[in-house]
Formats: C-alpha cells, sequence, structure tokens
C-alpha cells in the first residue's frame, strides 16, 4: 500500500512538468496514414505484433514501432508502473500523431489507459489485440486471489472498453469478452509468415553443419570414408556431385520452443522421452532422438539441470538460443514438433504450433480449452494430457521412422495439402477492412 502511494505522488509531481516540457514536441491532429504499434515489453518476443506491423507498412501506412523494457524486478510493483506509464506517455506525445495505436495485450498495465489516454489528446483511435489476459498471467506466479491479480483484472475488465477496435487470437475469447466483459472483439487468428515453409535439403544440410560449430547434437558420429564428403548428424553432402541425401539410420528431430515460463511443463516431455528411451532398451525398433528446445526464460536453468541428471543414452537434448534466420529454418528441417503450452486463461492458441504448422511439421500438443481451434486430433496432429499419452504417441509416429508409410508422414502429407492460409492473406481479409472503413 505504501508504494502504491508513493507511485501516486511521484507521477502526480513529475506529470505536469513532462507535458509542459514535452508540449513544443506536439503536433495535433492525427495523421491519417501513419499507425504506432506498441508493446510494453520485448517487441522481439512478439512476433504477431511484428506483423502488424509489416501487414501496415504494406497496405500504405507510416509505422511507428514502440517496445519497451520492462524495468528492474527490483522495483516496487506500483513504482514500476509509474515509471512506465511516464515513459510511455512521453513517447506517445513526441511521436508523429497517428490515425491509430496498436496496443498488444498483456502486457495492459498501465499501456491501456496511457494509450487511450494520448489517443484522446492527439486523435488517435486505440487498437487493442487481446493474445491473453494479463491477470491469468500473474495468477499463475501469485495465486488467482492476490490482490495484484484481482486489481489487474478489475483494470483489464474496464479499460478494455476503452478501445475504438478489439482483436483477438480465438473464438474462444472472443466470446468470453463479450460474455463476461462486454467487449465486441474480431477474431484474427495467428498464422504463420512466409518463410515459415519446409525447408530443402541442401539448406538443412547447411544449417546442421553450421550449428554443430556450437552445438555436438549436430555433429556427424562418425566420419565419411571419403574425405572430401562432409557430414552432421542427419545429413551428407557428396564430395563429386555436391548432392545433399539424408544419413542412413540417423536420428529423429524433434523440437520445441518455450520462453520457459511456469505454463510450460517440460517435465511432461522429459517423462515421456525417458519412456521412449526404456522402449528402445526393451528393444522396440526405434530411431534415436535428438531433441532441440529452443527459446529462454526464467525456467531454462532449472530444466537445463533435470536434463543433465537424466543421463539419456539414445537422446540428447539441447537447448539452444537460435539466430532469428535460422528459427523457421529448424522448424523446416524437423520430423516432429511438441507444443507444451497451457493457457493460462484457457483462451490463446501457441504461435509456435502455428508455425511448425507453417513448415508442415506434424505436432504432439498438450491439451487445454481451446486448442481444438488449431490442432486437430489426428488430422493435423496428435493432442496428449500427460507423460503417458505423449510417450505412447511418440511410439506411433516413430515405429517405421523414417519410411514414408508412417503416420509421421502422412500428417505431414495433411499438412502439405491444407493450403494454409499466411499471416498477410489473412490480415488483408480481417484488419485491414476494420481500419479502412474507420
Amino acid at each position: 500500500m505504501a508504494a502504491s502511494v508513493v507511485a501516486l505522488l511521484a507521477l502526480s509531481l513529475f506529470l505536469p512538468p513532462l507535458l509542459l516540457v514535452a508540449w513544443k514536441h506536439w503536433r495535433w491532429g492525427r495523421t491519417a496514414r501513419h499507425v504506432i504499434v506498441v508493446v510494453l515489453g520485448d517487441v522481439g518476443r512478439s512476433p504477431r505484433m511484428q506483423y502488424h506491423a509489416l501487414s501496415l507498412a504494406k497496405s500504405g501506412f507510416s509505422v511507428t514501432l514502440l517496445g519497451f523494457c520492462i524495468g528492474p524486478h527490483v522495483l516496487q510493483y506500483g513504482v514500476k508502473v509509474v515509471f512506465q506509464a511516464v515513459h510511455l506517455l512521453w513517447k506517445l506525445m513526441c511521436t508523429e500523431p497517428a490515425a491509430y495505436i496498436f496496443l498488444q495485450n498483456p502486457p495492459g498495465l498501465p499501456a491501456i489507459v496511457v494509450c487511450w489516454f494520448a489517443g484522446c489528446l492527439r486523435g488517435s483511435k486505440l487498437v487493442v489485440d487481446w493474445h491473453n489476459y494479463g491477470y491469468s498471467i500473474m495468477g499463475l506466479v501469485h495465486g488467482p486471489s492476490h490482490p495484484l491479480v484481482l486489481l489487474a483484472k478489475w483494470y483489464e475488465k474496464l479499460c478494455g472498453r476503452l478501445s475504438h477496435l478489439n482483436l483477438c487470437v480465438t473464438n474462444a475469447m472472443r466470446d468470453d469478452l463479450a460474455e463476461n466483459w462486454g467487449i465486441k472483439a474480431v477474431t484474427v487468428y495467428d498464422k504463420p509468415a512466409s518463410f515459415f515453409k519446409e525447408t530443402p535439403l541442401d539448406l538443412q544440410h547447411q544449417l546442421f553443419v553450421k550449428l554443430s560449430h556450437t552445438y555436438p547434437v549436430f555433429r556427424a558420429c562418425s566420419e565419411s570414408s571419403d574425405p572430401g564428403t562432409e557430414r552432421s548428424a542427419f545429413t551428407e553432402r557428396d564430395a563429386l556431385s555436391g548432392a545433399v541425401t539424408h544419413l542412413c539410420g540417423r536420428p529423429a528431430l524433434l523440437v520445441s520452443s518455450t520462453s520457459w515460463t511456469e505454463d510450460e511443463d517440460f517435465s511432461i516431455l522429459l517423462a515421456a522421452l525417458e519412456k521412449f528411451e526404456h522402449l528402445i532398451d526393451s528393444g522396440e525398433s526405434l530411431p534415436s532422438l535428438v531433441c532441440v528446445i529452443t527459446g529462454k526464460g526464467p525456467l531454462k536453468d532449472y530444466y537445463s539441470r533435470l536434463i543433465c541428471q537424466k543421463g539419456f543414452r539414445h537422446i540428447q537434448v539441447c537447448t539452444p538460443w537460435l539466430e532469428a534466420e535460422d528459427y523457421p529454418l529448424l522448424l523446416g528441417s524437423a520430423d516432429l514438433g511438441v507444443c507444451l503450452h497451457r493457457s493460462s486463461s484457457g483462451l490463446d492458441l501457441p504461435m509456435k504450433v502455428v508455425d511448425m504448422f507453417g513448415c508442415c511439421l506434424p505436432v504432439c500438443a498438450v491439451k487445454f480449452q481451446c486448442l481444438h481451434e488449431l490442432v486437430k486430433h489426428e488430422e493435423n496432429g496428435l493432442v496428449f494430457e500427460d507423460s503417458e499419452e505423449l510417450a505412447v504417441q511418440l511410439q506411433t509416429l516413430f515405429s517405421k521412422f523414417p519410411d514414408p508409410a508412417g503416420k509421421l508422414y502422412q500428417f505431414r502429407e495433411s499438412l502439405r495439402e491444407s493450403e494454409q492460409l499466411r499471416w498477410d492473406e489473412s490480415w488483408e481479409r480481417t484488419v485491414l477492412p476494420l481500419i479502412s472503413d474507420t
């Protein structure tokens, strides 16, 4: 409570001089073809808002992309909110006036009110893109009945109605916003960007060789008898023809990506991998596995220690942080994707699965409320509830690997034939008409 009082006093002291200093920088009246895209966090971790910005630019808008650091954890929460509010308001007021402010939520505290206020002053319309509910994410850490969580829920429910237009990621969220929050939203499903596609074999080889310099799991187990032949753990390039082929008896490549947070329980995958290894030890005809889990986040060290304790013999686990251009190439080179994302609200969908499907990569995904809007069980992938189910699915999918008669190949063919809509096409059909007519 004391921190909140201090925060309010700080706001009352700093806001008036801030506005006076900014006055000389303001230009009143919106610019019809200018849009500000705001993420109160790391823009690099928000591909959807990046895609919005790119689509707006392609449609003839000038775009300003604002991203912010969250701030040091040592600050009291109230003080941090005030700092963010002042900083964001300053940036919005010193930026060219815009027709629209596109804001990602979460995090929406204090961004929704600040963007709305700046929009009122400068004639900008606020568009809130609901990716999830911020209070539900806070609830993972503090518990659903914590005062901060209850305050955040009240704030989102009240201030979410200030927007001119609301977008959301699922029909389930659209219905929940309408029924429980009184907010009318338009569903804009995440779609893969055009660069998420199957990776040609020669590019796969180049990627594996590149990664092998840093990560041993990509290195060949044995050298070719021909010194001119270049090998990775999965591929080899002929010295004479330059042709790339898969290695006979190669391991299967399983990939997942994560921000290593509480909404993804990787102990499920590790337990399933243990069961998979026991099957190999018992004589089942299954390939060895290379499991690559990309990303970084607060729980990475914890799970890295767990992985080291497993002592796998037929499974190698690697947790790299990839360059942006390498991530789609890796997905397009893999044999199976695994998703352990459990929505904190039950109403959002994992972007990683969207990207995997863009690469025609079959997926095993942990079940939650609205997952069926993306993953169709036994059609484009499989859905599991625990490590036992996931282990059975891994056994089923890899039992004939790499035989094209296997179920894994059938899922891939189904994804190839589905002719998925890409982000640009989807955006032009759903979002562009909404901002062209208002």
